[in-house]
């Protein structure tokens, strides 16, 4: 058990540097620094891939700031073990000093800056001028900035913020989300202007040879290599990548 269990941290762990790899190569001319990770519907596991693809940013050696605007079910500072007094909200109304609210976490090159309880009406917020003014002043002090956003079938905030970086994800949760519930939140996020860059197909059962990637026919299920063109992943929506992530051995899917 204990076997099984480290080989599936390992093969989540190399999930994640590709997911990242992918990220570095989706624009050579324009590289994606701020992200939008979203998903379809709760309990996909969106703040778990947020918090795992920031570490490995931070071990490669850059830096990077994790955002929480996910305002109405807060996850990434329990995630990330820690509780900052003050957060987004203080840092917007000038109440706070940005490099007073962000947290430096024990691992090199990781920050967070967390979002208060209880924020009034966050899509306001997030298409607010000082908001965008936001992310263009911390896009200029770290490498990469990653958002954690509420689901995009359950609230507007992630449509509304991915307009306004460089590039968005969407996480699917094998065998949970209903094909019709990715396309339409797929169709709102393009309607927003967001450019989504590519799908992380999470929470998998995989064999060793598809811990990357794996494609799905017409009826969603998933095909062998070799077994047809790769062109059919693209039956749902057209995604320039989608990377597997298997089962989490801690069992996260937030």
């Amino acid at each position: 058990m204990a076997r099984k269990k480290s080989q599936n941290q390992q093969a989540v762990q190399n999930s994640i540097k590709t997911l990242l790899a992918n990220i570095r190569f989706a624009s050579v001319d324009n590289p994606v620094r701020t992200l939008v990770v979203t998903s379809t519907v709760p309990n996909e596991g969106k703040s778990t891939i947020t918090a795992q693809l920031a570490q490995a940013i931070a071990a490669g050696g850059k830096s990077v700031l994790v955002v929480e605007c996910d305002m109405r079910k807060r996850s990434q500072a329990g995630m990330l073990n820690v509780h900052p007094e003050v957060g987004l909200h203080a840092v917007l109304a000038d109440e706070e000093p940005l490099n007073q609210a962000i947290v430096a976490l024990p691992q090199q090159g990781l920050y967070f800056l967390d979002a208060e309880p209880h924020i009034p009406n966050p899509p306001d917020l997030l298409s607010s001028k000082r908001f965008g003014r936001f992310i263009g002043m911390v896009s200029r002090e770290f490498d990469y900035v990653l958002f954690d956003t509420p689901p995009v079938g359950t609230f507007i905030d992630a449509a509304i913020l991915s307009s306004l970086v460089d590039g968005t994800v969407l996480v699917v949760r094998d065998n949970f989300t209903k094909r019709d519930q990715v396309r339409a939140a797929y169709e709102q996020l393009r309607k927003a202007d967001a450019n989504v860059i590519g799908a992380v197909l999470n929470d998998c059962e995989v064999e060793s040879s598809e811990y990357y990637y794996a494609y799905y026919n017409k009826d969603g299920k998933r095909m062998k290599h070799g077994d047809s063109s790769p062109a059919a992943a693209q039956d749902t929506f057209d995604m320039d990548s989608s990377i597997v992530v298997p089962q989490n051995p801690r069992g996260s899917r937030l």
